[in-house]
């Protein structure tokens, strides 16, 4: 059944829409630098993904294609037929099965720092089990490491710390049942399938999702542009704000 997701629809209503969906451990929010320059181009939806921010927190385990079938439920409710749709990380692998399983919603699609499979399984049941037995505060540290390179917190320590308020903010049964969503996530034989033009944006420095996850998904994808951004790690749009909305500027507003 889907999950109820608190979401947020701006900007013109004849543009077309653009839907952008989180990461693990964070909340629409984390798109707040892009949001005002996309939403003078765009109707723009944004949402917090299921056991995130403000949306339900359904008991785990979940799958990446419930939180698919959430975004289809939710454009069902908005009644919007066909959207373009970036995605970061787990938000990235949503799209992804929505351009697999649902191709004739989506128009363009955007992937960011984002896999087809992210073994091995067995380290994110343990993180859903530490999370489950010691709450979001055992993951802050950790998370901001792999998601900002050494300078970052440096050079935009606001931006930072609204992160790891977000990350230690979230219901930690909806961290931990995504954590299993991960584990299970394997759409290596099926990505191939996308018709959507797709750009791929990856960090040189990322750890979760180092350049060559990136580089195979451009590998299958046949209309796949890959975008290696320098000094970024995983939550690139909040390390490199401005390069990262002129890469989704372009690349949506070639569908005019």
């Amino acid at each position: 059944m889907p999950a109820r997701l608190h979401h947020q629809l701006e900007g013109p209503e004849d543009a077309p829409v653009l839907v952008l969906s989180n990461s693990l451990g964070t909340t629409l929010e984390m798109w707040g630098d892009q949001a005002p320059a996309l939403a003078e181009r765009f109707r723009l939806l944004r949402f917090d993904s299921r056991g995130h921010g403000r949306s339900e927190v359904p008991p785990g385990p979940y799958a990446i294609e419930e939180l698919g079938r959430d975004v289809l439920a939710l454009l069902e409710d908005l009644d919007l037929e066909r959207v373009h749709f970036c995605g970061l990380s787990m938000g990235g692998m949503t799209g992804m099965w929505l351009a697999v399983n649902a191709p004739e919603r989506i128009d363009r699609l955007a992937l960011c720092s984002t896999s087809t499979h992210m073994p091995p399984a067995e380290q994110w049941h343990e993180r859903a089990a530490t999370v489950r037995e010691q709450g979001m505060g055992a993951m802050a540290d950790g998370s901001i490491e792999r998601w900002f390179s050494p300078d970052g917190p440096a050079e935009r320590p606001d931006a930072v710390e609204r992160v790891r308020q977000g990350l230690l903010d979230t219901p930690a049964e909806g961290y931990a049942a995504s954590c299993e969503a991960i584990a299970a996530h394997d759409l290596r034989e099926q990505v191939g399938a996308i018709t959507a033009p797709t750009l791929v944006v990856v960090g040189d420095q990322d750890p979760s999702t180092p350049p060559d996850h990136a580089r195979f998904i451009g590998s299958r994808v046949d209309s796949a542009r890959v975008v290696e951004l320098e000094r970024a790690r995983h939550l690139l749009n909040v390390e490199h704000p401005d390069r990262v909305t002129e890469l989704l500027i372009d690349h949506f507003e070639e569908a005019g």
